[in-house]
């Protein structure tokens, strides 16, 4: 395996992004918490510099379940692009997150979640963050 150092999730969306994170050696992926966009870069960079090194992000890539582009697509596109110029030496990914909300809330109603928890505003794009980033790990587990 390559070197110590986190992946973090992003789940891109207009009023919150959801962002989640893996332990050190790269097994499983936990939620961080949710901000809005502005202060999701913010906590991007206290990632970076506080909980590091970060190897790598995700950013989850809203389609449609045909895989075309959404309305968030755009979104996402902007988000990622300003990881890209700012984190030139991290590796910025983008992770298909079709029926990741839904995966999400099936997991919370699975694991005891109340409704009202399940409702909070937030606990449903962190929870999505993290099942895009776990999703990520399976799938290139060479990272």
């Amino acid at each position: 395996m390559a070197n110590f150092g986190r992946i973090l999730g992003i789940d891109v969306g207009g009023k919150r992004v959801g962002i989640a994170r893996t332990d050190l050696l790269r097994t499983v992926a936990n939620t961080v918490a949710t901000f809005s966009p502005e202060d999701s870069f913010i906590e991007v960079e206290r990632q970076i510099k506080e909980e590091g090194p970060v190897i790598a992000i995700v950013v989850g890539w809203p389609l449609t379940p045909d895989g075309e582009p959404t309305n968030a697509t755009q979104m996402a596109q902007e988000y990622y692009n300003h990881l890209k110029k700012r984190y030139r030496d991290i590796e910025i990914h983008k992770m298909d997150e079709r029926y990741s909300t839904k995966q999400a809330m099936d997991a919370m109603k699975e694991a005891g979640v109340s409704r009202k928890r399940r409702e909070k505003k937030g606990r449903l794009d962190q929870a999505a963050a993290a099942l895009i980033l776990q999703q990520f790990l399976e799938a290139y587990p060479e990272l």
